[in-house]
């Protein structure tokens, strides 16, 4: 009874296409079924080695959703669109089949005329040999994908990660960007996708701007804080100062004046600002110094002014 193995690949990632491979064997037994496991079972010479014999050897399609048209339907749609891709792909080649078996508990086939000939099954990938093809040429494929947008995109580790959200991946993220390959429906891409960073200045790369942030950051330790990064940026926004003290993380926004005629700090810190600032807080915490989280954050501002920037006005801003 010939089997349509079904698989994907490319669910969770951050970035890159959603895959899903399909597989029907020769009906003559071949040496290398033995071989056949769960993709990720495998190492990745392996994989490659059993990706060339299936595709030359083997009924098979391969069903790509892009990252930019995922975002635009959904994961469950995307899900069922690449499968529908790549059933179509085997379809063509006339191999008949008379069962179809999806890895996993969903029916990526419901609303098509193949439902009827569908069977689920958790971990078929580890067990229907059909379905271990699948998720071998469509990791294998998924993966060149990858490889190919770390040439295109060398900063941001696309070879190491193929896409998932590891911890170096988002600060890839963080600190270049985003691309067009990243998913802009899946956390923190959809987050920084919709955040409209505030102006930039010069501020802080001017030599007032940076002994106003030293005599801040030395006031700070004076009273207890220890400093825990200065001038912090990223592609999406900036924080002057960062520091902790009995188990509180302050975000501390530095604002310059050469006479106290225009206003304390806080005049600085509109309503827009301070979401700008509270965002920054967040997404520090969560994705890129996950060693605070536990830590209760604050936001603050430092008024300085004086020649010499010896007078200091810290305190957090109201909630």
């Amino acid at each position: 009874m010939p089997i349509l193995g079904i698989d994907e690949v490319g669910r969770g990632p951050l970035a890159g296409p959603l895959v899903i491979g399909a597989v029907i064997l020769p009906a003559d037994e071949k040496p290398w079924f033995k071989e056949l496991k769960d993709s990720k079972k495998l190492t990745a010479k392996k994989r490659e080695a059993l990706s060339k014999l299936i595709l030359a050897e083997s009924a098979t399609g391969l069903g790509w959703v892009p990252a930019k048209e995922l975002d635009k339907i959904g994961i469950s749609n995307a899900l069922n669109l690449a499968a529908k891709r790549a059933v179509k792909s085997v379809q063509a080649l006339h191999t008949p089949f008379s069962q179809i078996v999806i890895d996993g508990k969903v029916n990526f086939l419901k609303h098509t005329p193949l439902a009827p000939y569908v069977t689920t099954c958790i971990k078929a990938d580890a067990l229907i040999r059909e379905v271990s093809a699948a998720s071998i040429i469509a990791k294998v494929a998924r993966d060149q994908y990858m490889k190919n947008l770390a040439t295109k995109y060398p900063d941001y580790g696309f070879d190491q990660h193929v896409g998932y959200g590891t911890k170096a991946h988002v600060a890839a993220i963080y600190e270049y960007g985003l691309t067009p390959e990243h998913r802009k429906s899946f956390e923190p891409c959809k987050s920084l996708s919709n955040f409209k960073s505030p102006t930039t200045t010069k501020k802080n790369t001017t030599k007032i701007g940076q002994q106003a942030e030293s005599a801040v950051a030395d006031y700070l330790s004076n009273h207890g804080h220890t400093i825990i990064a200065r001038n912090h940026k990223t592609s999406f926004y900036e924080i002057d100062i960062i520091s902790a003290k009995n188990h509180q993380i302050y975000f501390t926004e530095v604002k310059y004046r050469s006479t106290n005629l225009h206003g304390s700090g806080l005049d600085a810190i509109t309503p827009t600002k301070k979401q700008q600032m509270q965002f920054a807080a967040d997404s520090y915490l969560k994705y890129q110094n996950t060693k605070f989280k536990s830590y209760d954050p604050l936001l603050a501002v430092a008024a300085v002014t004086g020649s010499n920037y010896d007078r200091i006005d810290w305190f957090p801003l109201p909630e």
